[in-house]
């Protein structure tokens, strides 16, 4: 009896752990095979393709992946079954239901656009990250907030506009925002 109720208790524990991992590991992740069909998103929103899934009876989960990262184009691959996530910046996973889950890093706002008072915009090197737009913003006196578009979104290449007054944030899958001042 005592071995069934360990048995038992492992196993609960191991789907908790299971859930928890597919729950929480969204933006920033790939969930590599089981696809059985893929679509372009048009809108370069990765909820278009949670949404996708969710309508679909065979799909178990999800990857959503950035314009010019695998693809040139946003695209959506759907699944069949639940394999475990890697980290990848190209993407954004998730399981049926899960719905997209943008993280919370410090000061910056994922999927968020702070549209207006750009007094400067630059392109961005291929291989800096998202935290040289914000470096900019804070070695710039002038700059309050600042918004580092994701390439394939504004044009083939990341950008960086720094602003110089706080505008409200608007939900836009193609950005990175921040305010520093």
């Amino acid at each position: 009896m005592r071995n069934i109720a360990t048995t038992a208790l492992l196993f609960l524990f191991c789907a908790a752990l299971a859930a928890s991992d597919a729950v929480i590991a969204q933006t920033g992740f790939d969930r590599p095979g089981g696809d059985y069909t893929t679509m372009p998103i048009r809108s370069g929103d990765p909820a278009a393709c949670a949404a996708a899934c969710d309508r679909d009876k065979k799909c178990r989960a999800w990857t959503f992946s950035y314009p010019n990262t695998i693809k040139e184009v946003a695209t959506c691959w759907l699944k069949d079954q639940v394999l475990p996530s890697v980290a990848n910046s190209c993407c954004v996973s998730g399981i049926q239901g899960s719905g997209v889950i943008e993280p919370r890093v410090g000061a910056l706002e994922y999927s968020i656009d702070r549209y207006g008072g750009d007094y400067r915009d630059f392109e961005m090197p291929r291989t800096a990250p998202v935290t040289a737009c914000q470096e900019a913003c804070e070695a710039d006196g002038r700059c309050r907030a600042w918004t580092y578009a994701r390439p394939g979104y504004i044009g083939p290449v990341a950008a960086c506009f720094l602003k110089d007054r706080i505008k409200p944030p608007q939900r836009k899958p193609c950005c990175i925002s921040g305010v520093v001042r």
